[in-house]
């Protein structure tokens, strides 16, 4: 006969998993459960003859000293930067990390958070998804301390560490307006992330203020699915145009390496015909014969923002935070002079 878990419990009632754990536990009047979901949870634990695993309970009445980390993408070097970041800053504070990578799959995201959760970790940092909002929003009703690190939702008010996204786009393509361009495309995803969204507008803001009049056609949106086509359909476009832009500023490093090897196998020489400008940075640029200007984020101060702020959800319960931190721009010699 198969074991039943808190996952098994949690899913006949219609509820986290936190929140079983939390009534299973003796904790549902410290967490703030409502009577009527503890009463049901503990009909269900009952009905289901739901047998509890006295070390992991032992645990949950103390500290474990885990964090959980899910970070987007393993293979991204932002994901590889900040999770060293977050590990070395946690061992300062005798935690361990427990982490994983979603992906950018809305389910992995929920498997991997209430895996966490399962493990008993103290609190967690999380890079969310897409359309994670009702998983966000389920951990605030359970009282699990989290933190969201590197992309937020506004209309959620949750403890955040992210990077000010409007002003690092502002700021590059100020730079490049100020080196003499004047018809700069923008390449981003096409994506309900407002982080994103957040550097398309800081884009406009910077070309409006300069008195620049932007075009359609410069601010290219590409699909992830499939991102090496549109990626050559929209500098195929900027290039061929009856006015040809004169630089390309990606939205990330993954465009940026798209575009890069697209021009590079055009003969598109850097930065004589078109100027290059890449959000972050990315150890390919290395192998690139024209170094890239590139905005670099802080990832040290990002993951030591992150554990601190949990470590003080832990500690004290009510912490209030919403940090935005600053890039820097790397100047390289991809932009006309």
């Amino acid at each position: 006969m198969k074991k039943v878990g808190l996952k098994d419990i949690a899913e006949h009632v219609g509820v986290s998993i936190a929140l079983v754990s939390y009534v299973l536990n003796g904790q549902a009047e410290q967490k703030q459960v409502s009577k009527e979901n503890a009463e049901r949870i503990k009909k269900a634990a009952e009905e289901l003859n739901y047998r509890p695993n006295q070390i992991a309970k032992s645990l949950k009445m103390l500290k474990t000293h885990t964090i959980g980390l899910v970070v987007a993408d393993i293979n991204y070097r932002f994901s590889t930067g900040i999770t060293r970041a977050i590990e070395a800053e946690a061992k300062k504070a005798n935690y361990t990390v427990l982490f994983g990578s979603s992906n950018e799959s809305e389910d992995s995201f929920e498997e991997l958070v209430n895996a966490l959760i399962n493990r008993q970790v103290d609190g967690l940092i999380l890079v969310p998804v897409e359309n994670s909002q009702p998983q966000i929003k389920m951990l605030q009703k359970s009282g699990v301390p989290f933190v969201l690190l590197d992309r937020n939702f506004p209309e959620i008010q949750a403890n955040h560490v992210t990077l000010n996204n409007h002003k690092a786009a502002y700021d590059a393509t100020a730079y490049l307006i100020k080196q003499g361009h004047r018809r700069i495309a923008f390449f981003n995803y096409q994506t309900s992330f407002y982080h994103l969204h957040q550097r398309n507008q800081g884009y406009l803001d910077a070309l409006k203020d300069y008195g620049i009049a932007f075009q359609d056609h410069w601010l290219q949106q590409v699909c992830s699915s499939d991102r090496a086509a549109d990626i050559k359909r929209g500098l195929d476009l900027i290039l061929n145009h009856s006015e040809p832009c004169d630089a390309a500023f990606f939205a990330t490093d993954t465009l940026a390496i798209n575009g890069l090897k697209y021009l590079n196998k055009q003969n598109v020489k850097i930065p004589e015909q078109l100027s290059v400008m890449s959000f972050d940075e990315s150890e390919a640029f290395e192998l690139f014969y024209c170094p890239v200007t590139h905005l670099q984020q802080p990832l040290e101060a990002m993951g030591k923002a992150a554990v601190d702020t949990l470590i003080g959800l832990i500690d004290h319960n009510k912490i209030n935070r919403q940090l935005s931190l600053e890039s820097t721009l790397v100047i390289g010699r991809s932009c006309r002079e």
